[in-house]
């Protein structure tokens, strides 16, 4: 290869779901150079799965007295079209067997789902939320048009006794465990990304701060992330979290983005580890973060900009959790007089640091393009 080819900047690659851009730029090759070697698999002791068999209208009357968990706030479960909803219905009206589910038990008795969140979601909908009418069916066409509660009585039971076979993972299961076997099942039509995977195992609290975070005006006007369909914007919300509570040292004690990430949702989830005044302080970081990074590059604030390019780049997660913590101490004041030598270093460096370049780009958890990143945007944060 040519010294010209090799000098060639990182190309920007925008993410794509269900055929639309959704803003946010592409991680290429997440994770693939960790640092760390897989020394053997998990103990085979520590993976706990028992298998049973359960009846839908049981699995249904447990959802509605919240001892099963269907996560809340869950974007991506809206995708699924009414012709595919229907013919799930259609499947067990035909009594043909559904893939297996998974979910995980937690320490009070109650179960999240791991595997088959949209079908369950789907399933309690049609019969229990009257939100959707049959269509599309391909062989019981005479019900097409027709509510759970239309359908011949001998239907609405075939239904409700319907036989689910639900594979639950124990909690004495270690989380790290638990999070490869979602990872491992995680094999639907459109499977989970990471953050859909964590906010699946994730608990109340951990889902309501970083809904708190990417609810601020000031994230909105900085990223147009809010309401985010894959979740990115709780991710970026996750990642200062993560950098702000443990910083660049704690990563270098667990080097592998998604473990670190991981970990993080753990520690939000536990309000000793996390009291609700370092969450409140940590509010008023990312708040100001925002704001500034609005104050200081406008519509570029954590977009690849460099020079002698107009077009406005789709968000990128590591400038957003390295300028977020450049900026979140900054003095606003201070910036709007050193906004120009800022910009004008920090696209320099988009421009012809193909180091950077390539440390916001692919292979985003290595420890040492993580600790270059957030060097350089210090330094540019500093620049006069």
């Amino acid at each position: 290869m040519s010294t010209e080819q090799e000098q060639q900047p990182p190309q920007v690659v925008e993410d794509v779901f269900d055929g639309q851009v959704t803003g946010v730029e592409v991680e290429q090759d997440e994770d693939t150079q960790s640092e760390i070697p897989i020394t053997k698999p998990w103990d085979p002791s520590q993976i706990r799965v028992t298998t049973g068999q359960f009846s839908l209208r049981n699995i249904l009357d447990q959802i509605d007295e919240g001892s099963i968990e269907l996560a809340p706030d869950f974007q991506r479960g809206k995708v699924w079209k009414d012709g595919q909803k229907s013919r799930l219905v259609e499947s067990l009206l035909l009594q043909i067997p559904l893939p297996a589910f998974y979910f995980a038990e937690d320490n009070s008795g109650g179960f999240r789902v791991v595997d088959g969140l949209q079908r369950l979601s789907t399933l309690h909908d049609y019969v229990r939320g009257d939100r959707f009418l049959l269509k599309e069916l391909e062989y019981l066409t005479s019900e097409n048009g027709k509510r759970f509660g239309d359908l011949p009585v001998q239907w609405q039971r075939r239904i409700n006794n319907a036989q689910l076979t639900v594979n639950v993972i124990d909690p004495t299961t270690p989380s790290g465990v638990m999070y490869d076997i979602f990872k491992r099942i995680n094999t639907g039509g459109t499977p989970l990304n990471a953050q859909e995977i964590r906010h699946c195992m994730s608990k109340n609290r951990s889902r309501r701060i970083l809904k708190e975070m990417t609810s601020m005006p000031e994230f909105d006007q900085a990223t147009h992330l809010s309401g985010h369909i894959r979740m990115n914007d709780r991710e970026v919300a996750l990642r200062f979290a993560a950098f702000w509570l443990r910083g660049v040292e704690g990563y270098d004690e667990q080097p592998a983005m998604d473990a670190f990430l991981e970990t993080t949702t753990e520690w939000l989830d536990d309000d000793r580890r996390v009291p609700d005044i370092d969450v409140q302080r940590m509010y008023d970081a990312f708040r100001s973060a925002m704001s500034n990074a609005r104050l200081v590059f406008g519509e570029h604030a954590f977009r690849k900009w460099p020079l002698g390019t107009a077009y406005r780049s789709p968000v990128n997660r590591a400038l957003v959790e390295t300028w977020a913590i450049a900026l979140a101490t900054k003095d606003p004041e201070d910036l709007k007089r050193r906004k120009h030598a800022i910009v004008s270093a920090a696209r320099r460096r988009m421009t012809s640091d193909y180091r950077y370049l390539e440390a916001i780009t692919s292979s985003t958890g290595d420890r040492r393009r993580v600790a270059y990143r957030f060097d350089a945007a210090r330094e540019d944060a500093d620049a006069s």
